[in-house]
């Protein structure tokens, strides 16, 4: 959840400094505005940003249906979704959530009262959306008030009903397939990726314009499920982050390899310093409240000693 539009959120970007990519003009959108905000990275893909957390949000118009990938922060995003999809199609509409942060399936409700039946997800973020969703509510305050509160219309919260496991699925919507698939645990432990066209909608395994984030994530695993996603670039040149502009496999290449080195200094410095491991920070690439994050999560997580998110 990128703190760039509202100051808050699970994605402290507050201490972040410049990510692994070229520096961004702060002036210039995020993804350049085409067509009813929509901007179009392949033959039938679609992706927009969000004011709210600078979230990427995506859409691929089939024949007969088209599918959403993620619903914003609440019914204010989704409603701002709904009006630009219903510019370029009237379609129906099946709705993928990439993982169970907020920022990514708040929306769904407002989704489900249009008449959307069909919402897919990972397991693991459906289990992890039902276990912590409420718990979230207070990272939209600002974003979305109502839906922070839980007062009024949409601001429930609605869970996936059809669910990705081990193997990919891939989802008809007449003359195009979309392909649902899960290539380990990373960001969260449900990280979706939604693969049409020669796009790749990668949501927060793969951020640009701030660091990851590590609150909840599994850094071992996010090190390989990263090095997966670099062995298929040669079906996907262009990749929709989760937040921020799009970027291609050698912008990956970069955030894996500062992620093998944040990960091989804070080993080092775990195992030899008994109490304050937490000296590794300032030589870290991300920003400090990242950097304790990932410390330690990666204590929780080492192969031995898995502990469930927070």
């Amino acid at each position: 959840m990128s703190e760039r539009s509202t100051g808050e959120g699970l994605h402290d970007r507050s201490a972040f400094g410049p990510g692994p990519a070229e520096p961004q003009d702060s002036t210039e959108a995020v993804l350049p505005t085409v067509d009813a905000g929509w901007l179009r990275v392949g033959g039938r893909t679609h992706a927009m940003t969000l004011p709210s957390f600078d979230v990427n949000v995506g859409l691929v118009i089939g024949d007969e249906r088209a599918l959403l990938v993620d619903t914003g922060s609440g019914p204010a995003d989704a409603a701002r979704i709904h009006a630009a999809v219903r510019e370029v199609t009237d379609l129906p509409l099946v709705v993928v959530n990439t993982h169970a942060h907020a920022d990514h399936f708040f929306g769904n409700a407002y989704f489900a009262a249009q008449g959307v039946e069909e919402f897919w997800a990972h397991a693991g973020a459906a289990a992890a959306m039902e276990a912590a969703g409420e718990s979230q509510r207070a990272l939209v305050r600002t974003a979305d008030p109502a839906m922070a509160a839980a007062d009024g219309e949409h601001t429930g919260l609605h869970l996936p009903t059809h669910l990705v496991r081990d193997e990919p699925v891939d989802i008809d919507l007449g003359g195009h397939t979309v392909t649902l698939f899960h290539l380990g645990q990373g960001h969260t432990d449900g990280d979706l990726l939604v693969g049409s066209d020669s796009v790749l909608f990668a949501g927060d395994l793969v951020e640009e314009g701030g660091h990851p984030s590590f609150e909840d994530s599994y850094p071992y695993e996010w090190r390989k499920t990263l090095g997966k996603i670099i062995a298929i670039d040669e079906l996907y040149s262009e990749i929709v982050p989760g937040h921020g502009r799009l970027v291609d496999p050698d912008f990956v290449r970069s955030q894996l390899k500062n992620l093998r080195q944040a990960i091989r200094t804070c080993t080092t410095a775990i195992h030899e310093a008994s109490v304050d491991y937490t000296k590794a920070v300032p030589v870290l690439p991300y920003g400090p409240v990242q950097s304790r994050h990932l410390i330690i999560r990666l204590k929780e997580t080492e192969p031995g000693n898995v502990v469930p998110p927070h």
